[in-house]
């Protein structure tokens, strides 16, 4: 049974990959509605800029009906609240990501105590692939078909000056 209340997947998807879209798709199978909340962070040297990810996104959800793709430029836990959302979505990855991750989700929790962190693991056939990995990788011309959905792969080659 699915829970009407909505949720926030926030992040800054440079560039989407499997492994995020997996996220996606587990947590728009529990909440009535999921926002993929792209980050507009200027602190980060971004590859793509958020119009970019936020295009390829939005290609890569199309097909799933509760899902939408947006911006935010402030703490995720003010736009939640902006939204009226009380769960945020994160995803993690390997146990190196937790200490991270649980940090993060009680600072939150200290800031805003009705606003619930849900941790998701992604299938374990993406659950080590990351943005930063994937980029290095991409750059050395290596197939990245498994790691990124399609439309991810064609902007990263385009990006970086391959040709199949």
């Amino acid at each position: 049974m699915k829970n009407k209340q909505g949720a926030i997947y926030p992040g800054s998807f440079d560039p989407v990959t499997n492994g995020h879209l997996d996220v996606i798709q587990r947590a728009a199978h529990i909440f009535g509605h999921v926002i993929v909340a792209v980050a507009d962070n200027t602190s980060k040297k971004a590859f793509f800029t958020i119009n970019e990810r936020v295009e390829l996104l939005k290609e890569v959800t199309k097909k799933i009906k509760n899902v939408s793709v947006e911006t935010f430029d402030a703490l995720v836990i003010e736009y939640a609240r902006k939204k009226k959302i009380n769960v945020i979505i994160r995803g993690l990855r390997m146990t190196s990501d937790f200490d991270y991750e649980f940090q993060i989700a009680l600072t939150n929790r200290r800031l805003a105590e009705d606003i619930e962190t849900v941790f998701l693991m992604p299938s374990e056939h993406v659950s080590f692939v990351s943005s930063s990995l994937l980029k290095e990788v991409a750059s050395l011309n290596a197939n990245i078909s498994s790691f990124v959905p399609k439309a991810v792969e064609r902007k990263l080659k385009e990006r970086l000056g391959q040709h199949d």
